[in-house]
């Protein structure tokens, strides 16, 4: 399993924007699908978006589609997840997970997370 590795997170008011990075901690190629996920305070983890290997097709949740853009650079062996317009809801801490198995597949690896903070 690839060790992944989450920055990017931290304090911002409602309506600022925050990018996410994933990137492995070792030289391990994460070539294949890729996906972020929250957990916000008291609730389950829930998908956030995916991404292809290819990053030709991604998909969102309803709750931030048309806010959050995931993407990745494999010359940089990263994975995005850039969010703009967030609101208060969007406070959690956010994974980024390797799904092998192709688009919205279940997720084989996790990141340790990273918070972010939406202030009102």
């Amino acid at each position: 399993q690839v060790q992944l590795v989450e920055s990017g997170g931290g304090l911002v008011q409602a309506g600022g924007s925050l990018r996410l990075s994933c990137a492995p901690s070792g030289r391990t190629a994460i070539n294949h699908a890729m996906g972020w996920f929250r957990r916000a305070p008291g609730k389950d983890r829930v998908f956030v978006a995916t991404i292809t290997g290819d990053g030709r097709k991604t998909r969102y949740a309803d709750a931030v589609q048309g806010r959050f853009t995931i993407s990745r650079d494999n010359s940089k062996n990263t994975v995005y997840l850039q969010m703009d317009n967030l609101n208060p809801e969007d406070t959690a801490v956010y994974y980024c997970a390797a799904q092998p198995g192709g688009l919205g597949s279940e997720p084989t690896s996790w990141g340790q997370g990273t918070q972010v903070t939406v202030s009102s």
